[in-house]
């Protein structure tokens, strides 16, 4: 089974021998790297001509963002299953024969979630799945807990985060590719919700690990930004009108909250870029409502049933152990 290892790449040469170097260590073989580099002006392109022959590397003649990246190193994709990775991040040498068993083990999942732990503190969680609320807010299970096994068994969960995600090619061919115009941040989790809207399943996969520099290429105003504006955009795009209308004022309520945590710290860049984030968001409101109909043509889901899927949380199904969830404001 061969798997494609997407690898959005901007300004990363600091980051690309860690990450590289740790899929050569890869005990499952069959599998191609494409690093799509987003107009780096660094010496990544250089770094990996010399370097990193094995690698396909596309060069986008501008930065598209992660979305913009994943997308075009999806399309050139040869492989039935494609991994997505951050580039500020290092592989367990068992990562990718973890999730192809997985794969092989259970036809029904299309995609799966590895467990992400920070780089620097390796028995600290950043993600065991991703969840989303209610109220439109996302986050990563398990985030900021130490690992002390809690979240070592797997199961189904709502949903991947896009730093470690693994895919069946067949859910992009019903679905279709990131929502281009989030750019970054909350893009893996529109894409959740329509997966998980159209019926498609996700395993998390514990033996599956990946280490992350936390927000090493991001992070900051630019986080704040991206997930105010899309936080509101991924909401109002993919819930259906059902549950929007039941759960209006928790939805807004957050949007409120949020606000009003950004006004108290008014003084701070990352706060205003979160306000004017959430202003964007309401600009761009045509254009995201405009998307309802095709995310409404693919799903297969009730209502009912996916808001039970968001009710629960995170949780495992049951009979299933894991932890608690805890909220996380962006990747």
């Amino acid at each position: 089974m061969l798997v494609s290892v997407v690898i959005p790449n901007w300004n990363g040469e600091a980051f690309l021998p860690t990450c590289l170097g740790s899929l050569r260590r890869q005990t499952y073989q069959d599998f191609e790297v494409i690093v799509v580099d987003n107009a780096s002006t660094d010496g990544s392109l250089r770094l990996l001509r010399e370097s990193y022959p094995e690698v396909r590397v596309l060069a986008l003649g501008r930065n598209g963002g992660f979305t913009g990246a994943v997308n075009e190193g999806i399309r050139q994709a040869r492989g039935e299953i494609i991994a997505l990775l951050n580039n500020d991040t290092e592989a367990d040498p068992a990562w990718l024969a973890e999730l192809v068993r997985t794969f092989a083990e259970h036809p029904e999942v299309t995609f799966c979630a590895s467990k992400l732990l920070l780089f620097d503190r390796r028995d600290v969680l950043h993600s065991a799945g991703d969840f989303y609320r209610i109220d439109g807010i996302p986050g990563n299970r398990g985030v900021w807990q130490r690992d002390e096994g809690q979240f070592d068994q797997a199961f189904e969960v709502f949903g991947a985060c896009g730093g470690a995600a693994a895919y069946r090619r067949s859910l992009f061919e019903d679905i279709g590719l990131f929502d281009e115009d989030l750019w970054m941040y909350c893009e893996d989790v529109d894409l959740n919700l329509r997966a998980r809207s159209a019926g498609h399943r996700c395993r998390f996969v514990p033996t599956a690990r990946i280490y992350h520099r936390l927000s090493a290429s991001g992070g900051g105003p630019l986080a704040s930004y991206y997930c105010g504006r899309n936080f509101v955009e991924v909401a109002l795009k993919d819930l259906p009108g059902g549950l929007l209308r039941k759960h209006a004022l928790a939805l807004l309520g957050a949007q409120i909250r949020l606000a009003g945590e950004s006004l108290a710290h008014l003084r701070e860049p990352a706060a205003r870029a979160r306000l004017r984030g959430q202003l964007a968001a309401l600009r761009r409101l045509p254009t995201t409502l405009g998307k309802r109909r095709a995310v409404a043509a693919r799903r297969r889901v009730s209502a009912a049933d996916l808001e039970r899927l968001l009710e629960a949380g995170g949780r495992p199904s049951a009979g299933a152990s894991g932890g608690s969830v805890t909220e996380s404001s962006g990747s």
